[in-house]
Formats: C-alpha cells, structure tokens, sequence
C-alpha cells in the first residue's frame, strides 16, 4: 500500500470527524435556540398570567373594600336607628304617664274639661291616624322597591359560580 493512500484515508476520516462535529455543533444549537424560544414564550404566558392574577387581585381587593365599606355604613345606620328607638321609647313611657294621670285627673273632672279633653284627643288621633297613613305608604313604598330590586338582582349561573370556586 502506498503511502498516498493512508494519506487520503486519513483526510477522509479527518474530513469524516470534522462534518460530524460541525453537524453536531449546528444541530446544538439550533436545540438551544429552539429552547430559547420556548423559555422565551413561557416566559411571557407567565408574565401575562401574573399581570391577570394582579387584576384579579386588585378586583377583588376593590369588592372587598367596598364590601366592607358597605357593612360599615349599614353599622352605623343600625347604631343610629338604635339610638332614635331609645329615644322614642323614653318618650312613649313619658306619654303613657301623662296619660295615666290625665286619666285619673278626668274622673273627677267637669263636664266641659272632659268634652274638651275629647275634642283635643280627637284633633290629636287624627293627626296620628295621617301621620300613620303617610308612613304606611312610605313603607309600602319600600316593599316594593325592595322587592323589584330583589327580582332584577342579577344571579350567576351555578356553572359559572362553580368555576369561580
């Protein structure tokens, strides 16, 4: 055998070694820029994923607050409606005593103190009976914005209401 040919053999396979590394050498790196742009895509999903969450977050945080803002006021409403039927029961009892003692002062009284005592009693209840009849308007009133409220309160599908859970 002559010695060009080992020579060329050995180019050959030099060449050989050579082809495959650079071949391997590209296919690796297009396997990490094909990583590259996967962790770059999921890097972005998780970014777009965090920014909802912290919508998310922020929506719920805003429905909490007034939530609670909401509990609050009515609070203080209750605590207010407190204080006025305490006030109004102390005046009721003070009128239910001077009404006893009306009571007993009219027994021995003259006749026209009693036809007086009516007729001012009778001014008195009319008053009453239209104040009790603007009220029970007022009240009816109420009901039934209550209740036109309670029938347009719009509910949540309960497959809807299951996924937020």
């Amino acid at each position: 055998m002559s010695p060009a040919l080992f020579t060329h053999l050995a180019a050959a396979v030099l060449a050989s070694v050579l082809a495959w590394q650079f071949q391997g050498a590209r296919l690796g790196a297009e396997l990490a820029e094909a990583k590259l742009e996967a962790t770059t895509q999921q890097l972005a999903t998780s970014t777009a994923q965090r920014a909802a969450d912290a919508r998310v977050r922020s929506a719920e945080q805003a429905m909490n607050t007034k939530y609670q803002g909401a509990l609050n006021a009515a609070r203080d409403r209750e605590a207010l409606l407190r204080r006025d039927l305490d006030q109004l029961r102390t005046v009721s009892d003070g009128l239910r005593e001077q009404s006893a003692d009306a009571a007993r002062r009219l027994a021995s009284a003259p006749p026209a103190a009693v036809l007086e005592y009516a007729t001012a009693l009778g001014v008195v209840f009319e008053d009453c009976r239209a104040a009790y009849g603007g009220m029970a308007a007022k009240a009816a009133g109420h009901a039934a914005d209550v209740q036109t409220l309670g029938a347009a309160w719009p509910l949540m599908p309960p497959s809807d209401a299951a996924r937020m859970d």
